[in-house]
């Protein structure tokens, strides 16, 4: 057996997937050290509570109260605590100590990356955040490394499971939003507060971090234009099927071109529910599984697929930090600081040019379809298709139809007024809803 240097390891956090990383760094740890080229000594676990049930069988000597001390001395931290405080504290102890970083936090990247990072360049230390976009899914490092020589120009991502989940089922089964919320609740794909999942925070934290490495830019998060999916409907879901889409939540990070606004590239940063074809790879990701679609200048288009979430699947995006890490350790030399000297401008949402599916009910009167023509031909916004359909609508006491309006590429303030402009003409009913067309 090899006599390996020996690393002390420090994990924060016990929780679903902390007790999974302590479980399999104990369980193969003669394998990480071959792979690892050093011994990874799991020196302690650091809880909130030294009582609280765990979801595997650790031994009870490795657990804590006292994170301060068992950061000291320690090689390789890995937070797996979530939430910002005492996260930062202790990442920044860990970093002013000497250790390397290896953590899942999304929250805390997308709100004080730039002061974690910029911490560590101090000291030459490393920040590893492989689990913190896509659970188990490998695109951190595809993207601030494999492709560091191309321009990645687009990102398009489902990174949230459990809207993933509810648009599925939604969109499958033909369930109610309600219905399968509570369904995804009892499976533990939702939280008993969902509204950082199906409002969309947790999507545009990662989108935040997928943005950062892609364009070489700090995204602030309040730069992340966000919306959830509590809109979404079966009626939608019905329309969206009727027309050969599917409606996703999707993470989307757009490179774009300089135009009459901006004299050079800037670059969208946005996170909302939209249509996608049902022959977009992306319209295939099922259940609460995630998916990441990148299209890059010279390598063309690129699909990572897998497991978003789940404590032992998040763990191994987090051991392969730690593999890292040690790897850098013996290796030596400083480490590799965030590249984000591009510095392109952020645009707000009213600036994007997307194509756009209106639903409208409206008066089922000769000159109608006219008068809304004319309304989105003053606004800039070009018409692609129109589908009419007579409903039934007695509480209107009037005749009725419903239009599904598919649009050319618009931006979004010029589509925004306008469909304002419809909803007053006198004409429209009821605008029923406006979706983006992503992936086309």
């Amino acid at each position: 057996m090899i006599d390996y240097r020996r690393l002390r390891v420090a994990l924060l956090g016990a929780g679903a997937v902390g007790s999974q990383v302590a479980a399999l760094l104990l369980k193969h740890g003669d394998e990480l050290a071959d792979r690892a080229g050093a011994a990874l000594e799991l020196v302690g676990i650091a809880v909130r509570d030294l009582d609280a049930p765990r979801e595997t069988d650790l031994p009870r000597e490795l657990f804590t109260t006292d994170a301060e001390s068992l950061i000291v001395g320690a090689d390789i931290v890995i937070e797996l605590m979530g939430g910002i405080e005492p996260a930062k504290t202790y990442l920044l102890q860990a970093i002013n100590s000497g250790a390397d970083i290896v953590t899942a936090n999304k929250a805390l990247l997308a709100t004080h990356g730039p002061e974690i990072f910029d911490a560590a360049d101090q000291v030459g230390a490393q920040v590893y955040y492989e689990a913190a976009a896509a659970g188990a899914i490998p695109i951190i490092r595809p993207l601030r490394d494999s492709l560091a020589g191309d321009r990645v120009q687009r990102i398009m991502g489902i990174v949230n499971g459990t809207t993933n989940y509810i648009l599925d089922r939604m969109d499958t089964e033909g369930a109610d939003f309600a219905d399968v919320l509570a369904q995804a609740q009892a499976l533990g794909y939702a939280e008993s507060d969902p509204t950082a999942d199906v409002e969309g925070y947790d999507a545009a934290q990662k989108a935040a971090i997928l943005a950062s490495l892609a364009f070489h830019t700090t995204i602030p998060l309040d730069a992340v234009h966000r919306e959830g999916i509590t809109s979404i409907d079966k009626a939608m879901i019905d329309s969206a099927r009727h027309a050969g889409h599917v409606i996703k939540l999707l993470a989307v990070c757009e490179r774009l071109a300089a135009d009459a606004d901006a004299d050079s590239e800037s670059i969208s940063v946005r996170v909302y529910p939209a249509l996608i074809h049902r022959d977009h790879p992306l319209a295939s990701v099922h259940g609460a599984n995630n998916a990441v679609f990148v299209e890059a200048e010279a390598a063309g288009n690129l699909m990572f697929y897998g497991a978003g979430a789940g404590g032992v699947q998040t763990a191994s995006a987090v051991l392969g930090d730690v593999v890292s890490a040690a790897r850098r350790h013996i290796a030596g030399g400083v480490g590799v600081g965030e590249s984000t000297r591009a510095n392109l401008p952020i645009v707000p949402i009213g600036r994007v040019t997307t194509r756009y599916q209106i639903t409208l009910e409206v008066d089922d009167q000769p000159g109608v379809l006219a008068t809304v023509a004319g309304i989105l031909s003053d606004g800039r916004v070009s018409i692609a298709t129109v589908e009419q359909t007579v409903i039934d609508h007695p509480d209107l006491g009037v005749p009725v139809a419903r239009l599904v309006i598919g649009t050319h590429k618009a931006r979004e303030q010029d589509l925004s007024d306008t469909v304002d402009r419809l909803a007053a003409s006198g004409v429209v009913e009821r605008v029923v809803s406006v979706l983006r067309v992503e992936g086309d």
